[in-house]
């Protein structure tokens, strides 16, 4: 007797698109990130339901080893000269890591400490991040196309917003209107 062979999941690399199986979808709008952009009135001129990001995640159990697998799309925009961003968060379970891979776009990673020490990574088809144990991490779409993102993390490691209800160290701004450069700013 030969066993069954399945088809798992497929991804295309090039785009981020994740096909097969059980996927959850999510949009995050921009109402939804209230107080994550520095400039509130810039932030008040979008439309409240735009979407800036999409998550597609394969369906897992939540429990103890299992893992989510999941790819973010960040559109290119920004909230006077701020970048779109994803909220950002730490883990519920501090001691949980999580892996990004780049797939196209590019940007940053903002990685943040819980003493506050912060750092950038450059995000691009190909990049590797390890994101560690208790640490914050928040993608930045400093390209002028979608910035897609795969990431792998353990489905027990859930999401804590609340811990960054003041903001991450850094904030990443366009160099001008007309540039493609950006500037980092803390606070």
């Amino acid at each position: 007797m030969k066993p069954d062979i399945i088809m798992p999941p497929q991804l295309a690399w090039a785009t981020g698109a994740l096909a097969g199986g059980t996927l959850v979808r999510k949009t995050t709008s921009m109402e939804q990130l209230v107080d994550v952009f520095a400039d509130r009135e810039a932030w008040l001129l979008h439309e409240p339901t735009r979407g800036v990001y999409d998550v597609a995640m394969i369906a897992s159990a939540p429990e103890e080893g299992a893992l989510y697998v999941g790819v973010t799309h960040l559109r290119a925009g920004r909230v006077g000269r701020e970048f779109f961003m994803t909220r950002g968060h730490f883990h519920q379970r501090r001691e949980q890591g999580e892996v990004y891979f780049g797939l196209c776009g590019s940007g940053l990673l903002l990685l943040q400490t819980e003493q506050g020490d912060a750092r950038l990574e450059r995000v691009a088809p190909g990049s590797v991040h390890i994101i560690p144990p208790f640490t914050a991490h928040r993608l930045i779409n400093t390209g002028s196309e979608t910035l897609s993102s795969l990431a792998v993390w353990p489905s027990v490691a859930g999401h804590d917003y609340a811990a960054l209800a003041n903001g991450f160290a850094l904030r990443v701004f366009a160099a001008d209107d007309d540039a493609q450069g950006y500037e980092v700013c803390y606070g």
